[in-house]
């Protein structure tokens, strides 16, 4: 159960990346109070754990509603994390979260960030809601499912903190640890996608 707690976690941290997340935040919430932005943040995470609670729970049953199998599934969900692995690696996540931040920031009052963008796109995006449908899918029985969630709610937990020690973070780590961090996660996630697609594709050709 160890094991499969620490690949739950780890797979989820590389994914839904809070050390990426903290210095977008930061940039989006740097007009508000000390107050307010530990407020958006619980929220952004509470939000988010919900989404990916229900996907975790009911995800194979939607999939059923829409006569999507599994295996596809597991095919389209390695692609597509794939591809966020590769945005990674060569920054235009960043970017496009930065570009995002930039957007908001222009606004003239404080912006409540916690649903949108934090929420969702950024923590509970597609690729994070993807891997916890996969997770899910692969558990044999009550036990590992709860093991898998408690991996997602300590993920989930992490980006809180993060997102709360956000601006000291920023200043302590600097840009340049920064991005040395999300290639490494990025390469990191590029693996365990193309285990999706290959696992998938072992089920489909047995």
């Amino acid at each position: 159960m160890i094991d499969l707690f620490l690949s739950a976690f780890v797979t989820l941290f590389v994914v839904i990346d809070p050390p990426g997340c903290a210095p977008i935040y930061a940039g989006l919430s740097s007009g508000a109070s000390r107050k307010q932005a530990i407020s958006m943040a619980m929220r952004a995470c509470l939000i988010a754990a919900i989404i990916l609670l229900v996907f975790a729970l009911f995800g194979e049953q939607l999939l059923g509603a829409l006569h999507i199998e599994l295996n596809s599934f597991r095919i389209a969900g390695g692609i597509m994390l794939f591809f966020i692995a590769m945005d990674m690696v060569f920054e235009k996540r960043t970017e496009r979260r930065e570009k995002r931040a930039e957007d908001l920031r222009g606004t003239p009052e404080v912006e409540d960030v916690s649903v949108f963008p934090m929420a969702m796109p950024m923590i509970a995006g597609p690729g994070s809601i993807a891997t916890i449908m996969l997770l899910t899918a692969r558990a044999e029985g009550t036990e590992q499912t709860l093991v898998i969630l408690g991996a997602m709610l300590a993920v989930v937990l992490l980006t809180l903190f993060a997102l709360i020690a956000a601006a000291p973070l920023m200043k302590l780590l600097g840009k340049h640890v920064e991005a040395v961090i999300t290639r490494l996660l990025g390469v990191l996630l590029a693996a365990l996608a193309a285990q999706y697609v290959v696992d998938g594709l072992k089920q489909v050709l047995s």
